[in-house]
């Protein structure tokens, strides 16, 4: 697979694993300059560990991952955030016992413009409303919907140039969900780049510009999500047959 025009991230061969075992398979992927990119698959696929490889907290086994034409392969995850890829972690991993202002503020850790940071910070909590309503209330005690809109929003003060989204809806009510994928729309609108790890893969291919599906540690197949979102296979599998 050739880089596309305007990529600003290509994986080639990535390969990652745990112990003796690789779990994902020398995959190649592209994500556009201000697109969303799904990427679909069962339980232990692989998606999450994809993600944690792109952050830098696992190590690549071998591939390249270049962004923005720089090799970030066997970088340090921190230098691989401060070139502008930022993670919000399957799970949401606030931190429980410090403030959703205190949560924010972390996010923004390497901004030393105090300027800038209040800045990022108005527009977190005007995009979304209901953490700015209790800025002093530990993060512990949100709601599990809550803890994912300041995990976004503590991504979002890093003012990444790639947002990684793991499975942003996992464990949330429906109207949650709805909420999250409003947020998602309202990014890409604003031509965010995103990918997007997601179970819910009927949402997750509404969203998305364009698709892969893993399988085993390997791409499957990918395409226009459209395409893949009528594709046989996929609805088999992932949507639900008719």
């Amino acid at each position: 697979m050739s880089g596309s025009p305007g990529s600003v991230l290509e994986v080639r061969g990535l390969t990652l694993g745990y112990g003796r075992t690789d779990a994902v398979k020398g995959i190649d992927l592209d994500v556009a300059d201000g697109a969303v990119v799904s990427l679909i698959g069962a339980n232990g696929a692989g998606k999450t560990t994809t993600l944690r490889g792109l952050s830098g907290l696992l190590r690549a086994r071998s591939g390249s991952v270049k962004f923005a034409g720089a090799e970030m392969a066997g970088q340090s995850a921190y230098k691989i955030a401060r070139a502008g890829i930022v993670q919000v972690p399957e799970g949401r991993q606030v931190f429980a016992n410090m403030t959703i202002d205190e949560n924010l503020r972390m996010g923004a850790y390497l901004v030393a413009d105090a300027a800038e940071i209040q800045r990022r910070r108005q527009g977190v909590l005007d995009r979304f409303p209901r953490l700015g309503e209790r800025l002093q209330q530990l993060a512990g005690l949100l709601s599990g919907g809550e803890q994912q809109m300041l995990a976004m929003g503590r991504a979002l003060m890093a003012d990444p140039k790639l947002l990684l989204l793991d499975e942003p809806s996992m464990g949330l009510a429906p109207l949650f969900i709805e909420e999250i994928f409003q947020i998602i729309r309202a990014l890409k609108a604003e031509r965010r780049t995103i990918l997007l790890v997601e179970q819910n893969a009927q949402a997750a291919l509404e969203v998305a510009d364009h698709a892969y599906v893993l399988e085993t540690g390997r791409i499957k197949l990918h395409g226009p999500a459209a395409e893949i979102a009528n594709n046989p296979e996929v609805i088999a599998a992932y949507l639900g047959a008719a």
